[in-house]
């Protein structure tokens, strides 16, 4: 690890490399040396394969989040953002023998990341610190990034995902689709509402801004008093809607389980921190966003429960072949699981 270290521009040689995190996508290291730490990752090139484009999308916001936060004051001002470390030719990301791709972040010290939130007091601070990362790039021009997934967020190409896999399936996996068949009915029952908002968006009717894509809760940091100060995991910044934001942070914030809970009946949503997560985005959004944003933002939390629905559905026809599971129903599990939060998540929207 030390040779593909001391490629970046770092403030000395590295003394220690640990394996950091839990990271499913990206394996990630913490790196010090006698002044500094950092954050080492090998970026996953089959999941991001456009690792030119995915490095300048990430470098492109967070020079703009950090011109925004030095000019603001308060809680605003004390917001952090990722900086990116050059290689010592000056790019922002490094390819070794063996057709790896790395990168160095400066390391953020003395901030926490909570897999559940604890208290509605953590999901109001969290919700701040995302509904910040959304106003300081208000104004920035969606156009300069690179969709590096496309169609991330899009239930209507997902949808189109879901019937190819459940129709054309081959072999022993058509008694997967076999034994789902209450879970398709609800899927393609719930097919016209869910679909509303990438209609409206598709109409012109929502701004198209720069978004996160992937606010779970863990991807936001909190000071140990509970401050929110950072947003992090910026790979999946791309154009996108408002919703796809404040929907994925509701529906990890406000869960009372976990997205592979297999007991249906422990499935809900904790109205305190529902709450709380909306009043604490939308007092730091509220004035950035038009009177149709406003209006589809509640239909939001249930459409995302139900876009991880479809994906994970999706993947167990196909064989699991994208999320790494535990056991052989795992993927239905997580689906099963998601199909009755977004349900929940509807009666909160109505």
């Amino acid at each position: 690890m030390q040779h593909i270290v001391s490629r970046f521009r770092l403030s000395g040689p590295a003394i220690d490399v640990s394996p950091f995190g839990s990271g499913h996508i990206n394996a990630s290291f913490r790196v010090k040396t006698e002044e500094d730490e950092y954050l080492l990752q090998r970026v996953n090139h089959l999941v991001f394969p456009d690792i030119a484009a995915l490095s300048d999308n990430i470098q492109l916001v967070t020079d703009h989040l950090r011109k925004k936060i030095m000019k603001a004051s308060g809680e605003a001002g004390r917001q952090q953002t990722l900086q990116l470390i050059p290689t010592l030719e000056g790019r922002w990301w490094l390819k070794d023998q063996e057709g790896a791709y790395w990168r160095v972040f400066e390391f953020l010290s003395g901030l926490v990341s909570y897999d559940v939130v604890e208290t509605p007091e953590q999901a109001y601070a969290g919700a701040r610190s995302y509904g910040y990362f959304l106003r300081f790039l208000d104004d920035f021009p969606a156009k300069q990034i690179v969709p590096v997934l496309p169609d991330f967020h899009n239930i209507v190409s997902r949808l189109k995902a879901f019937e190819v896999a459940r129709t054309q399936v081959q072999g022993k996996l058509k008694n997967r689709v076999l034994q789902c068949q209450p879970e398709i009915k609800r899927v393609l029952a719930l097919a016209n509402d869910m679909t509303a908002i990438q209609r409206v968006w598709e109409r012109g009717v929502l701004k198209t801004r720069v978004t996160h894509n992937d606010t779970k809760f863990n991807n936001v940091l909190l000071t140990p008093a509970g401050e929110g100060l950072a947003v992090v995991d910026l790979d999946t910044v791309m154009p996108g809607i408002v919703h796809f934001d404040y929907g994925d942070g509701i529906r990890t914030a406000a869960a009372t389980a976990a997205e592979d809970e297999p007991d249906l009946h422990l499935i809900g949503v904790d109205r305190e921190k529902y709450t709380a997560f909306t009043e604490g985005y939308l007092s730091v959004t509220r004035d950035y966003l038009s009177e149709a944003e406003l209006h589809y933002l509640p239909q939001s939390g249930a459409l995302l429960a139900y876009i991880m629905a479809v994906r994970f559905l999706t993947d167990y026809f196909n064989g699991d072949v994208y999320y790494g599971i535990k056991y052989a129903e795992h993927n239905l599990v997580r689906g099963r699981n998601q199909l009755k939060l977004a349900e929940v998540l509807m009666g909160f929207s109505s």
